[in-house]
């Protein structure tokens, strides 16, 4: 059974640690995190993009795959199904489809309708038992053809937003989505301390996580980070297994061409990789 996010996120708060938002692109990946959620015992929150619900042909799809699975793999840690960066229309889609949390992106929008469209999802979030995040300041990089540069939030604007009863909030501070620039200058410290000042027991979540040092990560987790979203790093890993497969000539020995062999070094690449992601946040042994 899906769960909100809300209260992982909130013992997270209290405990000190992060649990990881893991993006899942197909049954590969959906099973691998469930997977190693449930060897890790670490809750968990699958992310689903916008262009990832529509690949796997749309939000029902997603829902009842990952509804069917937690039976079938017997999954007993405790499992939030989100939306990551939705529009608007993508947020009333999930909630018709049975996720069981949404992220409404509202960044774009002036400060006033983003505000105003918030309090619209929370209030129907709310009736439902779902959580919902809500972002302020851009995320930089490139996230489904969208590319910035990565602002800082404003802490006055994050605890305008905190107030409307969002679950969590993702504030940029100088986070990036994909791989990292050699010449970036790394988290900035003072805004997180400065907007969790503002908003206090509210779960911070840190977009991006994938190429941000250990050491920032820890330290972000200790400012008030609560929920940190991997995506690159796992496609990455996948994507150099199945390379490596093919590169040994393994596909052409046997029937090594069956995807079910041909996919399988990636996906235990991303089980392995989402375990230490939860060591590092600290979330095993926390469900």
């Amino acid at each position: 059974m899906l769960v909100s996010a809300k209260e992982m996120l909130e013992k997270a708060k209290e405990g000190k640690y992060a649990v990881g938002q893991f993006n899942i692109n197909n049954l590969e990946w959906t099973k691998a995190v469930l997977q190693a959620a449930q060897e890790s015992k670490s809750p968990v929150i699958l992310g689903v993009s916008e262009g990832a619900g529509k690949y796997m042909t749309g939000f029902k799809t997603v829902s009842a795959m990952v509804k069917a699975m937690l039976e079938e793999m017997k999954i007993t840690v405790p499992v939030a199904l989100h939306l990551d960066h939705g529009t608007y229309e993508g947020c009333y889609k999930c909630i018709e489809a049975g996720f069981s949390s949404i992220m409404f992106d509202g960044s774009h929008y002036s400060i006033e309708e983003n505000v105003e469209k918030t309090r619209e999802l929370v209030k129907i979030c709310h009736e439902k038992g779902m959580s919902v995040e809500a972002e302020v300041g851009s995320i930089g990089g490139e996230e489904d053809g969208v590319i910035g540069l990565g602002e800082c939030a404003d802490p006055n604007e994050c605890k305008a937003v905190a107030d409307l009863g969002v679950t969590m909030l993702a504030a940029g501070i100088g986070n990036i989505h994909g791989k990292y620039p050699e010449n970036w200058p790394g988290l900035r410290f003072d805004v997180l301390d400065a907007i969790q000042q503002k908003t206090g027991k509210m779960p911070l979540v840190l977009h991006g996580g994938t190429g941000i040092p250990d050491d920032m990560i820890q330290k972000a987790i200790s400012l008030g980070v609560a929920k940190i979203n991997v995506n690159t790093e796992c496609q990455l890993v996948f994507a150099e297994a199945t390379r490596k497969y093919i590169e040994a000539g393994k596909d052409l020995e046997g029937k090594g061409f069956d995807p079910r062999k041909l996919l399988a070094p990636g996906t235990e690449a991303i089980v392995q990789i989402v375990k230490e992601k939860m060591e590092l946040f600290g979330s095993a042994g926390k469900a």
